[in-house]
């Protein structure tokens, strides 16, 4: 006689609750604790399968959400949902400082600056422009403001980051592979871990625009650029002058805390201004990203 356990529960496969429909759950979660990169961070480190959800979903949600512009601008021409390097590396970017190490060109002491999240980070395609070389300048390039360390003494180490648009045909890659430009030993990018190419070995750092952008001496400018077109660099920060503070070209602020409020303008302009050197950002060129 066949016998029914009709208390027992059918068991759902784990495919069950994969797919689109989970996906876009998760994407209405995070989206209504706006896109907190700690949160999410938490999530794809409970198991394998929330790890591989977030890398193929939420990480690219999460770039959207905080930096739209930027992202439609690295983007550009391959239907926004592939990115080189992978959208996980650049959501650590826009909200990590990578830390630095001394280097044969850059002589740190103490040896070395831990890595960290950030409160805001600006990212400007104007400031990109001033890293190029000349003959490359046509690349898309976002770059971000120094993230301030205490060094010896007085002096500040600025720690900064940026990210290149469509660097596999870029000029700025071409001309490295042209020129034969061995990766740097021992270096690493902090965020995919690819191997690195010196901007300094290269020979290709416009040292007086960089330095101008960044508040330091022309001298003191290191940075790398990695295969996927992830850029990190230091730099000994001065201090400025109220004088050369007015000479700084002045700029329409945006503030990416209008997508956190559902769309709505904030209209808090002057305070994020004052929060990042009092300098405003051009709205097609920048992305103001706070947690």
């Amino acid at each position: 006689m066949l016998s029914v356990r009709t208390s027992q529960k059918p068991r759902l496969s784990e495919s069950a609750h994969s797919g689109i429909l989970d996906e876009r759950i998760l994407v209405l979660v995070f989206g209504s604790l706006r896109w907190d990169i700690h949160d999410l961070c938490r999530a794809a480190s409970v198991n394998r399968r929330m790890r591989a959800l977030a890398k193929r979903v939420l990480w690219r949600e999460l770039c959207a959400h905080h930096a739209p512009r930027m992202v439609s601008a690295l983007t550009a021409g391959s239907g926004n949902t592939r990115l080189v390097g992978g959208w996980h590396a650049l959501a650590k970017l826009l909200f990590f400082c990578g830390g630095c190490k001394p280097s044969r060109h850059f002589k740190l002491q103490p040896s070395s600056r831990p890595g960290h999240f950030v409160r805001s980070s600006r990212f400007s395609k104007t400031s990109g422009r001033s890293f190029l070389a000349k003959g490359c300048r046509e690349d898309v390039l976002y770059v971000s403001d120094p993230c301030e360390h205490a060094a010896a003494g007085d002096d500040l180490v600025g720690i900064y980051r940026g990210i290149f648009g469509g660097f596999m045909k870029s000029r700025t890659r071409d001309c490295l592979i042209r020129r034969r430009v061995e990766f740097e030993a021992g270096v690493r990018c902090p965020y995919c871990g690819a191997r690195v190419w010196s901007m300094t070995a290269a020979g290709m750092i416009p040292r007086r625009n960089a330095a101008r952008r960044l508040g330091s001496s022309g001298e003191s400018v290191e940075y790398f650029v990695c295969l996927n077109g992830h850029l990190h660099g230091t730099c000994w920060l001065m201090p400025l002058s109220s004088d050369e503070e007015e000479e700084e070209e002045e700029e329409d602020e945006f503030d990416l805390d209008e997508y956190n409020n559902g769309g709505v303008p904030t209209h808090n302009h002057n305070h994020s201004a004052s929060n990042n050197g009092g300098v405003g950002v051009n709205t097609r060129n920048i992305a103001l990203i706070k947690v």
